[in-house]
């Protein structure tokens, strides 16, 4: 079952010249769409769904759902999906890719969006090689999604019902073809406003209270505790990281030099594959906050106070390897010629919602490199693989 590469890499080319970054993927749809059809997929097999009316952040469009029935000797067995995500990063705004041997690279100083196009490309060969082979597999459900790249809410919000039941998934999104990536991890994201006292800072400072001063100390303490970065408590293990500090809405943190801040936000995350202590790690950042804004006092005594808020992002999960997902996706990247690597990410996948919602879940690398910087290139020779890969899981007995 050869694969038609060069077919393949014109597609990447397309997708990756067609903007879409996360919240405005309605272009990229419509390309995606185009290229469908060409492949020979009838128009009433795609649709988009409705789950960026659930999604809780503007969302142009919803994800991409495109319906294969079976044929031939497989066409009754159970469905299975394969799915992607169709936004990049703000960063690949811009990029303008060319292929240079074995790779593609950027000419512009963005990121590629390799991640991840390179998905796009696979899903959309994968359905072209069904068509134009004539190839026996199961129905499958093709599943394009919205807004990973800001908090995998189109996996997230899409109706199962749309899916048409699959048994079975595979995700991609990655590095390796080889990567047989079984888990990952869970994150809460949190946001804390900070609300002291303005005050003239050379006048009476002692009338004011800092907001930039309780997060400092709370910040001290976290790292103190050994909360911040790479945490390490036992056995337990997790990260945390402390993202953008505002004045809220992309406002610097205070006014000027001589006004004491009286209002900071700050925003972070916290993860671990223990679904319980990522929970403890958010908790220690509430703790700290909520102590050092008891800490800050002005002359009458008055202290600061914090609003801590926090919700969960992803849940982790780790699969078992006598999952039959599992063993098919071992199975299919031997087939290939590859060594299956199978192994857990540290990051929030697409598929941590499809196991959320019972749809067992494998995710695959598909050739990027360098993602979301501005030295992201595509690995073709891998690429290549993951379009194999591809058309071994919808046809293997």
């Amino acid at each position: 079952m050869p694969v038609d590469t060069k077919a393949a890499t014109d597609r990447l080319m397309r997708f990756l010249s067609v903007e879409g970054v996360t919240g405005q993927e309605a272009a990229i749809g419509r390309e995606l769409t185009a290229a469908l059809k060409e492949s020979g997929v009838p128009a009433k097999a795609i649709r988009l769904d409705d789950a960026n009316t659930r999604i809780p952040v503007p969302t142009e469009t919803g994800n991409l759902i495109v319906d294969l029935p079976g044929r031939g000797a497989l066409h009754n067995q159970p469905r299975i999906m394969f799915m992607t995500h169709m936004d990049t990063v703000p960063l690949c705004a811009g990029a303008r890719p060319k292929k240079s041997g074995r790779k593609i690279v950027n000419e512009a100083k963005t990121a590629l969006g390799g991640d991840n196009r390179c998905g796009c490309g696979v899903l959309v060969t994968l359905a072209a090689e069904l068509e134009k082979q004539k190839l026996d597999h199961p129905p499958i459900t093709l599943l394009f999604c919205v807004r990973e790249e800001s908090g995998l809410y189109g996996a997230r919000h899409v109706k199962l019902d749309e899916l048409g039941a699959p048994v079975m998934a595979f995700n991609y999104d990655g590095g390796s073809a080889s990567n047989v990536v079984v888990g990952a991890v869970g994150a809460d994201r949190w946001t804390v406003e900070i609300f002291g006292r303005a005050s003239h800072a050379g006048v009476a400072p002692e009338r004011g209270i800092s907001a930039t001063m309780i997060m400092a100390l709370a910040l001290a303490e976290v790292k103190a505790g050994g909360w911040f970065g790479k945490v390490v408590k036992g056995k337990q293990q997790g990260t945390s990281n402390v993202g953008p500090v505002t004045g809220g809405e992309g406002r610097p943190a205070g006014d000027a030099t001589n006004v004491v801040t009286d209002y900071v936000h700050v925003r972070g995350e916290c993860r671990s594959h223990d679904g319980k202590f990522f929970k403890e790690i958010t908790k220690a950042y509430k703790a700290a906050f909520e102590k050092a804004a008891k800490k800050v006092t002005n002359a009458q005594g008055k202290s600061g106070k914090v609003k801590f808020k926090a919700q969960t992002d992803y849940y982790p999960f780790r699969m078992k390897e006598s999952l039959p997902v599992v063993k098919r996706a071992i199975a299919a990247v031997s087939a290939v010629g590859g060594t299956p690597n199978v192994r857990a990410a540290n990051g929030g996948l697409d598929a941590n919602w499809m196991v959320r919602h019972g749809i067992p879940t494998v995710t695959f690398g598909a050739g990027q490199n360098e993602a979301h910087t501005i030295d992201e290139w595509i690995n073709l020779d891998e690429y290549d693989r993951a379009c194999a890969l591809a058309l071994q899981l919808a046809t293997m007995r």
